[in-house]
């Protein structure tokens, strides 16, 4: 059975509006990731969003928790039901019905013979203590000596402090005795045998500021089901990892182990949390998220190596977790149509990450097992600091291994490490230059709304001044210098959508320097004189039309990177301004000189062609029906502005563009470089920027030809390199002819060898007499000014190179560091070469 279809074309049949699961990555700030099938439609319950046409809705949502307030992460793999993401079956009703509904809805779809087909005499229903409206109703289905009471912790449910809010009832599933019979195991306790399958939330009171409930005139429905534990229980099973959503995973890795999972096994935790942590770092993956050093993208990368951890602790010595993807994308895929396309580039970041965390995994292992050794009750968190900020192990990782050990953590010596660390990136940061967001814009909202943009049109337009702001967004009724202008109609362009913001004039000496949107009202920051009721002419500079190029040929560089690189390129941010563009968007690896020329030619080519633009407002789905490319996870209105130059780029864009391709004019790729794991940046020019870029590279060629007296600056190149080739040849000879013969005397079997030099490459000189000597220390010093470059090598002695050079280079005021064989430093006293011999064949013989 189907289950995550069954319960969908259930809710259908009913009425409700199948919605998409919305993206991991919700549009609310106050949550890392959507964490609840009701996340989407948040708006909608809080009265920020009007109720859609259809009143009820259905859904299939993912959510991810590991992160924030709600984060399951050290329980995942440890328990039969924890998960970092699992999907939420879920119906909602907005102001459309209510309890009776919901109940019998809820009922008919667990115990119907076309659907779950559970018995009753294996359910229970909860209901909040004060609900009895919910406990007459649900006698309608069951027994009452099946209802059971609870109060608030249990069974009342509120979004925050204060908001929509109410009681919720709950289905439980009884596992029966003979499987679970701890004092835990009862209706109400923390035990196994009575699993809740599906949480009914009535949100029929609004809680004020001052904790007081008052009835919502039109109360709603969020349902949440889980469908691990709902296809776990249909397949007969006590543990979510042994149904048919989890055992694909399970048996491949046993594959890559050799050695089959096995629940009774003492490693086999280790499956179960490789297998949960695949789902997550997948679909995280496929939707955008990247490896990172901070917020969602460390969420991701904690989540994987916490499953490397466990790769590791299965014997696992190389990547491996991106070798279970195709098992992923079969599990999924069908659900989830965009997973096939994404696949390959799932696996070629997972791969890197999973390389990159190898490179350091034994070494910080070692580490830990060394202060373990140390350590009784609590580990040094100075330590656990040195692993975070030296191996790669994030700090929960680093409490997973202790916790395995039943050891405490020093958390604030690891804390004052790290506010230490933030203390000096702060320090070294200079700030955004952003402009502040707090004012008086509220106030200008509730008087005027939004203001209109009439920039698609036109680059002048008469307006009225509707309200003037200081430059500390204080209202004012004259600005006479630096202020902030809202005008009744605009042509400036309010930054947003990686275009910037329009800079021009007002009546023609008031300069406009830059144009914000704040609250959706698009203002513009002025220098001049002006009063509000003043009516102006307005109008946008030349710097527009720089500006539009740059944006038109940032859409097609989109698409010719789809073109030459494939379909799984989706942009990751943008900035066009007038004198380039930057475009970052989701890519492996570095793009080859090769790739790089493709991309650029593949530009050029349709700006050549002349194509015009062509600009729609149509509904969303229309867009898309079209082939119009929009950013993974960003809400829409329900209408859109589709910008498309032919058939080779179609984007949901609110910027403004070229009229036609041609006016663009040449595009030249600058610079490719990576911003994140997985992120790519390209840097561009065209229009009058790329004009002036070649003739800045005319003249520095002409400059070129004129240093090299050689109008063919190619071949004046290689007579040059020819010429270097004979220099170095001649003076390795006189080098040769005048080299020092080192002193070399024996200690103990060990030739060593302390000397100064003062021509010739010191390291090729400790090679060669590494391959004269079986056994061998040596160092040597060589001035370079008033200032001291020394290096020393070891082979087949005890004297480790890096340990011995570190106790020489500090006579000489320096310091440096190598590896055992072969070490290098600098040193700023030339005038103490001396002692530091004497110091050198000291420590030479006190270790041999």
């Amino acid at each position: 059975m189907d289950i995550r279809e069954k319960f969908l074309n259930y809710f259908q049949s009913k009425g409700h509006e199948l919605i998409a699961s919305s993206p991991l990555v919700p549009d609310d700030p106050t949550l890392m990731f959507t964490n609840a099938g009701m996340v989407q439609f948040k708006n909608i319950f809080t009265g920020e969003a009007p109720i859609p046409a259809t009143p009820r809705a259905t859904s299939s949502q993912l959510c991810v928790r590991a992160g924030g307030k709600h984060n399951d992460l050290d329980n995942v793999g440890y328990t039969a039901r924890h998960h970092t993401l699992f999907e939420m079956l879920g119906n909602f009703s907005f102001a459309d019905y209510f309890k009776k509904e919901a109940i019998a809805y809820a009922w008919e779809f667990v115990t119907g013979a076309d659907y779950l087909n559970l018995p009753v005499e294996k359910l229970w229903v909860t209901v909040h203590d004060s609900d009895d409206e919910a406990f007459e109703m649900w006698t309608e289905h069951i027994a009452a000596d099946r209802i059971m009471r609870f109060g608030d912790k249990d069974n009342f449910w509120q979004m925050g402090d204060t908001g929509p809010c109410g009681p919720c009832s709950e289905i439980f599933y009884d596992q029966g005795a003979e499987h679970f019979n701890t004092p835990e195991d009862v209706m109400g306790g923390d035990g196994d045998r009575f699993l809740e399958i599906w949480n009914l939330v009535f949100m029929q009171y609004e809680r004020n500021e001052a904790g007081e409930l008052k009835p919502l005139p039109k109360p709603s429905i969020d349902t949440g089901m889980g469908l691990e534990r709902t296809v776990a229980i249909k397949e007969g099973v006590f543990n979510n990892y042994h149904s048919s959503l989890f055992m694909p995973y399970l048996d491949k890795i046993g594959e890559l182990v050799g050695t089959p999972y096995n629940y009774e096994a003492a490693n086999s935790a280790s499956y179960r949390v490789i297998a949960d942590h695949l789902r997550s770092c997948s679909f995280l993956l496929a939707q955008g998220v990247n490896f990172d050093k901070e917020g969602r993208g460390y969420v991701l990368r904690r989540i994987m190596r916490r499953a490397i951890r466990h790769g590791y602790l299965l014997g696992l010595r190389e990547p491996f977790m991106y070798k279970l993807v195709d098992t992923f994308v079969t599990v999924m895929g069908k659900q989830y149509d965009y997973l096939p396309s994404k696949a390959e580039a799932i696996k070629t970041s997972m791969k890197m990450e999973e390389e990159r965390f190898f490179d350091t995994i034994d070494a910080g292992i070692k580490l830990f097992n060394e202060e373990l050794e140390q350590t009784t009750d609590t580990f040094n968190g100075e330590v656990a600091f040195k692993l975070y900020d030296t191996f790669g192990f994030p700090l929960d990782l680093t409490e997973d291994m202790l916790r395995e050990k039943k050891i405490g953590l020093d958390i604030d010596a690891f804390n004052t490490k790290m506010e230490a660390q933030k203390a000096q990136s702060k320090a070294n940061w200079k700030g955004t230059g952003d402009a502040a967001t707090t004012g008086d814009f509220k106030a200008l909202k509730e008087q005027f709304d939004t203001n209109t943009f009439v920039g698609y049109e036109t680059t002048a337009a008469t307006a009225k001044v509707l309200a003037l702001l200081d430059s500390e967004f204080r209202q004012v009724d004259t600005v006479n210098g630096n202020g902030w202008v809202l005008l009744d109609q605009t042509p400036f362009y309010a930054e947003s959508g990686g275009q910037v913001g329009d800079s021009g004039t007002i009546n023609g000496t008031i300069q406009v320097l830059d144009t914000k949107k704040f609250l959706d009202m698009n203002l513009s920051e002025i220098e001049g004189k002006l009063s509000v009721g003043d009516t102006v002419e307005a109008a946008v500079d030349n710097s527009r039309a720089e500006v539009e190029k740059h944006h038109s040929a940032t859409h097609l560089l989109h698409a010719g990177l789809r073109a030459v690189l494939g379909e799984h390129i989706a942009q990751a941010g943008s900035l066009n301004d007038d004198k380039r563009l930057r475009f970052d968007f989701s890519h492996p690896r570095p793009l080859s000189a090769d790739e790089i020329a493709k991309v650029e030619a593949w530009v050029n080519d349709k700006i050549s062609r002349n194509i015009g633009a062509n600009t729609q407002i149509m509904s969303v789905d229309a867009a898309k029906n079209a082939g119009a490319m929009a950013l993974f996870g960003e809400k829409y209105g329900d209408e859109v502005r589709v910008v498309s130059f032919g058939e080779e780029s179609v984007e949901l864009c609110g910027g403004t563009h070229v009229g036609n391709t041609a006016s663009i004019g040449l595009f030249m790729i600058t610079k490719e470089s990576g911003v994140s794991a997985g992120v790519r940046r390209i840097e561009a020019v065209c229009g009058n920027a790329a004009v002036e870029m070649v003739k800045a590279l005319r003249e520095e060629l002409s400059e070129i030809k004129t240093e090299l007296k050689n109008q063919n600056a190619m071949i004046g190149i290689a007579k040059l390199k020819e010429q270097i080739k004979t220099l170095k040849g001649e003076l390795q000879a006189a080098l040769n002819s005048t080299k020092k013969e080192l002193t070399a005397q024996e200690i103990n079997g060990t030739t060593v060898i302390v000397d100064e030099i003062e021509v010739g490459d010191i390291k090729e000189l400790i090679d060669e007499a590494k391959n004269r000597y079986p056994s061998i220390a040596i160092m040597l010093f060589q001035k370079k000014g008033d200032k001291v470059l020394l290096a020393c090598g070891s082979k087949e002695s005890p004297i480790k190179a890096g340990n011995w050079i570190k106790e020489i280079a500090p006579v000489l005021g320096g310091g440096g560091g190598g590896r055992p064989d072969f070490a290098q430093a600098g040193g700023k006293d030339a005038s103490k070469i001396g002692e530091a011999k004497e110091k050198a064949l000291a420590y030479l013989q006190a270790n041999l």
